[in-house]
């Protein structure tokens, strides 16, 4: 596709999902849950099938030598099929939150206002490698009432059409417009660059992929964008605090998984606890094979612990989103030193306080400026399915309507409705 050819298709695929928008926004509950029983059915119906497209992706992956991890994620398993049917049907049971009103309040003046929820209306979505994700936003665009234009990577094309082909038929099945959920077919990336300028027809961007993906589109998109750049999350464990709940949620909250933008790449320590709680914690990441990246003070408690992978931690590590079995450690005074690191060094995503102390976890609630802040939980909790959501879209550290995990209200607005009885300003 040469770029006259690629402006114009992406000028069409924005025209016809404006027109579909208007007809999602006012379709009823039971047929877009019609279209979501209809995905869920075609899903399960067409998994030898989407295997077969997949296949096509990991054999090219494989042959330009793809990292093991990334071929991974490319997959469509019979139990990843399974998992994005079963989203479908939980998004088909819940209620549907287009055209709820809240707050209606009488105003001295006889009036009664409120805010009504809305779709957003045409939502442009960028992501890398997984497919699953064309299933997750497809489905949430459709019980929201939005239309989206979809933008997968070049190396899931071939699953990414199949999928997106299964959601066109659902549409049509349940008599909703097949154009409500688009698939870009190009692999061009200029693509991209037409998808992030055309706020004619596209309210929202949401990127969802590396740092580099997201800086280029925060960059260059004159529409919103709905976006974390990274996940450098922090556990803070108070004096005082149950030794072993801490110990077994900072465990958890960095090495549950690696990967993920919600486990923990920080561990702070009250001084109070720091000589009973890290060498108990040591133990435990040195079993897994977690490197420490320590200050001075949480080095000299850790240096006994058998097989403890010890580094001295740099200024840069305390900003550092690893992705690996790597944590920094940093001893602190107290509660006040914890939230001043915290908002100074995390990328606002989630923090946890570890702590028995309710006015600490009270201030601590109120203080950390994070889209997500706990008390006495895993950081690995802040997720759309977790937060009883029924799915998320991506995360959110920005500080408009959608902060933290972005499900159906994350891709909704909010409208002031007026209720009168021919009342007249005076």
């Amino acid at each position: 596709m040469n770029a006259l050819n690629v402006t114009e298709y992406t000028h069409t695929l924005g025209l016809q999902a404006k027109a579909a928008s208007a007809l999602m926004a006012k379709a009823p509950a039971a047929i877009k849950n019609k279209a979501l029983k209809a995905l869920a059915r075609l899903l399960r119906e067409n998994t030898a099938a989407l295997q077969t497209d997949n296949a096509v992706d990991l054999e090219r992956a494989r042959a330009a030598s793809l990292a093991e991890p990334m071929v991974d994620r490319l997959q469509l398993s019979p139990k990843v099929l399974e998992t994005c049917a079963q989203g479908c049907e939980q998004l088909a049971a819940m209620p549907d939150i287009i055209g709820e009103i809240i707050g209606m309040k009488q105003q001295p003046s006889g009036i009664r206002v409120g805010q009504m929820r809305v779709p957003i209306g045409v939502f442009g979505m960028i992501y890398e490698s997984r497919p699953n994700v064309t299933i997750e936003a497809a489905s949430l665009s459709i019980k929201s009432g939005n239309a989206c234009i979809l933008r997968g990577g070049s190396e899931a094309i071939a699953s990414n059409k199949a999928l997106a082909r299964l959601v066109q038929q659902a549409l049509a099945e349940a008599g909703l417009p097949q154009d409500a959920v688009q698939l870009v077919q190009t692999t061009d990336r200029e693509a991209v660059g037409q998808l992030i300028a055309m706020p004619q027809f596209v309210d929202v961007i949401i990127p969802r992929g590396g740092k580099g993906l997201i800086e280029r589109i925060s960059r260059d998109a004159k529409v919103p964008v709905i976006k974390h750049l990274d996940g450098n999350c922090h556990t803070y464990v108070d004096d005082p605090c149950d030794i072993a709940m801490a110990v077994k949620v900072a465990d958890n909250a960095k090495t549950n998984k690696y990967s993920p933008c919600n486990a923990s790449e920080g561990l702070l320590v009250a001084r109070g606890v720091a000589a009973e709680f890290l060498p108990q914690i040591g133990a435990v990441y040195a079993a897994k094979g977690v490197e420490m990246r320590g200050c001075p003070e949480a080095l000299a408690i850790l240096q006994p612990v058998p097989g403890a992978q010890l580094v001295p931690a740099t200024e840069q590590d305390w900003s550092e989103e690893y992705l690996a079995p790597i944590i920094s450690v940093k001893v602190v005074a107290g509660v006040d030193e914890a939230i001043a690191h915290i908002n100074r060094y995390s990328s606002h995503h989630t923090d946890a306080i570890l702590t028995t102390n309710h006015m600490h976890a009270q201030r601590f609630l109120r203080e950390v400026d994070s889209a997500s802040v706990m008390v006495n939980a895993s950081t690995r909790f802040a997720d759309g399915f977790e937060f009883g959501l029924g799915a998320e879209i991506g995360i959110s550290t920005d500080k408009f309507h959608a902060r933290g995990p972005v499900g159906l209200e994350g891709l909704t607005s909010l409208k002031y409705v007026v209720l009168g009885e021919g009342e007249v300003r005076v």
